[in-house]
């Protein structure tokens, strides 16, 4: 494998707001991946389809190297396994989950960053100073956003704006968005459900990232913003530290964040 070392450490912190009385979010940190996965379906059954989505999801952060179509792969596992669990217990029928994560992946002999997407939890990234939102939801208002039938402002109000147009517990099985890039030589990254995205706007959530020298500390802060706005769902945070190993003194300037590059999961 060429290039630097990368290092991937996580916080994570979920709670299940101040209205609903269960929590059916899931996360999962491990030394290469971090992912969340928000529940749907009644019954509690939100919480077991979340629940098989992290799961199937650590067994493939204990892989030492991964390729981004071992995501995608492994997404479509993942939803074969909620459709076997709704065929063994008809009253879980219609669970699903969202999920989105980074990962640690080899491509092309180098190590890079992969964002990985399904639903409308979110994945955003500050890297020297700049912050964005990669992840794309699959949502209603998104589409409308994106055709232009609808203003950023109006889909903050928009009726609809819980409708998700893909998620994992579906026939077809969905296929996710996927971004990779090389890291900065320090980036952070938050990983969220919309119980956090929906109660705190993107300059707080900024000012989270950019203010506080931990992770730890910025989910703490993030979490707390998210209650004190109301805390209508639950939520769930992961803040990300990836880092890049010290390059030798005789090597080049550090260059301008690489763009995220999206991999063609259609394959």
């Amino acid at each position: 494998m060429d290039g630097p070392r990368v290092t991937m450490t996580s916080s994570a912190l979920t709670h299940p707001g101040l209205v609903r009385s269960h929590n059916e979010d899931s996360m999962l940190v491990t030394e290469r991946l971090a992912a969340v996965a928000d529940g749907l379906g009644g019954h509690a059954a939100g919480e077991v389809a979340s629940r098989l989505a992290v799961d199937r999801m650590r067994e493939l952060g204990s892989n030492r190297t991964l390729h981004p179509d071992d995501i995608i792969d492994a997404v479509a596992d993942t939803n074969r396994l909620i459709l076997e669990q709704v065929a063994r217990d008809p009253e879980q029928a219609g669970m699903g989950t969202t999920l989105c994560g980074v990962a640690l992946v080899v491509l092309d002999g180098v190590e890079q960053c992969a964002v990985f997407n399904v639903g409308d939890s979110r994945v955003y990234r500050y890297v020297q100073g700049v912050f964005d939102q990669v992840s794309i939801d699959h949502s209603e208002v998104q589409e409308l956003q994106d055709a232009g039938q609808i203003t950023p402002e109006a889909a903050a109000v928009y009726p609809r704006r819980n409708i998700i147009t893909r998620c994992l517990g579906t026939d077809p099985a969905p296929v996710p968005d996927v971004w990779t890039f090389v890291p900065s030589t320090h980036e952070r990254f938050l990983i969220c459900s919309d119980g956090l995205s929906g109660e705190v706007d993107d300059t707080e959530l900024e000012r989270a990232l950019a203010e506080h020298e931990s992770a730890s500390d910025a989910a703490d802060s993030l979490l707390a913003q998210a209650l004190a706005n109301g805390g209508r769902d639950n939520v769930t945070i992961v803040v990300v530290d990836v880092a890049v190993a010290a390059a030798p003194a005789d090597a080049e300037p550090a260059a301008d964040p690489a763009p995220p590059v999206d991999v063609d999961s259609g394959r």
